[in-house]
């Protein structure tokens, strides 16, 4: 696997219990997620688009917040004005990881989540001090109706693979191609 990808990937485990808790049920259709790892500049800005459906974006929030619920020993979920503002401090892979995110928008056309974590423990994920802040960005925008041979769930990466969630409960390996380290 590629070392953006891979560090991508611990850094989302990381922050993905902030992200899950009583978000929303985005608008059904096809959704671009721009992902920006702040103050990493080995980690390019990431995109990826999202074919969402009720049942597709609940099983997303679910096995998150699922795993959430035994690895997290806070789960403070709050409105702030019109924000939603989650704080968690979960344990995964011998690493605890605590987060701050704060989720503005609507879940039909825009939102953006900003999040600070700090992750004591477990193995190193380069690029990342031990114990230092990370902070990451996720903007996303529904950009209409799935394309034509989209189905609810797919996740298409900007490297041309695609993942569906419904697929991988099923233990149904991704489609298409990574793309080369570079």
């Amino acid at each position: 696997m590629p070392r953006p990808i891979v560090l991508i990937a611990a850094l989302l485990v990381s922050t993905a219990p902030a992200l899950a808790l009583d978000l929303p049920t985005r608008k059904a259709g096809l959704w671009e997620i721009k992902m920006e790892f702040q103050g990493h500049s080995n980690l390019p800005m990431q995109t990826m688009k999202q074919c969402t459906d009720a049942a597709s974006d609940k099983l997303m929030t679910y096995n998150f917040g699922g795993s959430a619920e035994k690895n997290c020993q806070k789960q403070d979920f709050s409105r702030s004005g019109s924000a939603i503002v989650i704080d968690s401090v979960c344990a995964f892979g011998g690493a605890t990881t605590t987060s701050h995110a704060v989720v503005n928008g609507d879940f039909n056309s825009v939102y953006i989540v900003e999040v600070t974590s700090t992750r004591e423990g477990g193995p190193p994920i380069p690029g990342v001090a031990p114990g230092g802040e990370t902070h990451m960005k996720i903007a996303a925008q529904w950009i209409g109706a799935c394309a034509a041979g989209q189905r609810p769930g797919d996740v298409i990466m900007s490297n041309g693979m695609t993942m569906n969630v419904l697929d991988m409960q099923k233990g149904i390996p991704p489609r298409g191609v990574m793309a080369p380290p570079r």
